[in-house]
């Protein structure tokens, strides 16, 4: 079966689902001056979005199961066009609040089913592409708020902003069909795989891992406009190289998932050295100047956000079999963090300045490649001991015994 029609279409899906939040952080200060309300109160309605995602997970990966995979993408991209236009028409925050929240919900459809496509249609030996091609999502989200701020902002305003995004939105509806998912179980290997034995603590520091780097890296992403001007750029300057900044983080996702192809086992040590570079990049931002919040920029998109496809790919070859658990997976520990970055962040810009926040959002990032690291190792050793339990099994069975003379 053709499959990368189907791996486009969601993560078409995947971008246009997770935009509202980012639109909304990309446009903060024209709406912060127009509504009168502060950056803390705009940063809690975006963490409401993340939160109704992070939380509506564990429901999404059972709707996963159930509902056509075509029909989930396209629920999810018209929900998404639906909340953008009412943010857009929001007079009072409590409105703009409450339009983002299901908007949340119906984006947690989209992880949990895209890995089971992944683990379905795709041959083991594309799978690191391919969720690097649904992992891009989250750069190309970031694209478009970015050319709404340097193109349409200026000229027509933020409302004027949200309701292009929310006409985009629906592009994806029309190429759901493409992301058909046959009928039937997902193929699972023969026997107990010893990569299997416990693997719930690994998901878990995982699941940890991508919390914090989310934290750090979509806090910057969210208030990269604010971060920007104040390092001495312009609004307009600052919405290019946000645009610019998500294509590289594209470029990368993508040339990451190829190059791990040829190594899968060593994504978890890739992932690790991501998140690490990516905490540098963070540290980079706070030091706000012109040249290092450019730096610090495009490290921070690359490579802090570049191990989101490689994550997924990884956890996909860790439960064989169980592809909902590893979307869901991913998606709560990215989502978690993205819940609590906008809000957190607002509030520690102001009490230690955007800079200080920043410094906070790197010391994140470090504590997640730690993490990261932690579970390869003990994924490591629980695929060390299941490989001797089998052997130990296969010895200890007795040997046939002699047949009786009649």
């Amino acid at each position: 079966m053709r499959y990368w029609p189907g791996v486009v279409a969601v993560a078409l899906t995947a971008t246009v689902t997770v935009m509202p939040g980012f639109a909304v952080g990309a446009l903060a200060p024209a709406i912060e001056a127009e509504l009168g309300i502060s950056r803390t109160t705009v940063g809690l309605m975006i963490s409401g979005f993340y939160a109704a995602t992070a939380l509506g997970s564990p429901l999404a990966k059972r709707v996963a199961v159930r509902l056509p995979a075509p029909l989930s993408f396209a629920v999810a991209a018209v929900a998404a066009s639906v909340v953008l236009l009412a943010t857009s028409q929001a007079d009072r925050p409590i409105t703009m609040a409450a339009a983002l929240l299901p908007g949340g919900l119906s984006n947690g459809l989209v992880q949990p089913v895209a890995g089971r496509l992944i683990a379905v249609r795709v041959p083991e030996h594309r799978r690191s592409l391919a969720a690097g091609v649904v992992g891009a999502a989250l750069g190309a989200a970031t694209f478009l708020p970015g050319l709404l701020v340097s193109l349409v902002l200026p000229a027509h305003g933020w409302r004027t902003a949200l309701l292009a995004a929310g006409v985009i939105t629906l592009v994806p509806v029309a190429v759901a069909p493409l992301a058909r998912v046959p009928p039937g179980p997902t193929p699972t290997r023969t026997g107990r795989d010893p990569a299997t034995y416990g693997v719930t603590g690994v998901l878990v520091l995982w699941a940890l891992a991508a919390a914090l780097s989310a934290t750090g890296n979509n806090a910057v992403a969210t208030y990269f406009v604010p971060l920007g001007t104040h390092a001495g750029l312009s609004a307009t300057v600052t919405g290019n190289l946000l645009s610019l900044s998500a294509l590289l983080a594209i470029a990368v996702r993508l040339a990451a998932g190829a190059l791990t192809d040829r190594a899968p086992h060593r994504n978890p040590a890739v992932i690790t050295g991501m998140m690490l570079a990516g905490g540098l990049g963070l540290a980079l931002v706070a030091i706000s100047t012109p040249v290092t919040f450019v730096l610090g920029a495009v490290l921070a998109f690359t490579a802090g956000w570049g191990w989101t496809g490689l994550l997924l790919a990884t956890a996909l070859r860790l439960v064989a079999g169980r592809a909902e658990n590893a979307g869901h997976t991913v998606q709560t520990g990215i989502y978690t963090g993205a819940s609590i970055a906008p809000y957190a962040f607002a509030m520690l810009s102001h009490t230690v300045g955007l800079s200080g926040a920043a410094l906070v959002a790197a010391a994140a990032a470090l504590g997640a490649a730690t993490a990261m690291a932690a579970g390869a190792r003990a994924a490591a050793s629980r695929t060390v001991s299941g490989a001797a339990a089998a052997r130990a099994g296969r010895c200890s069975r007795p040997a046939p015994g002699p047949h009786r003379r009649r």
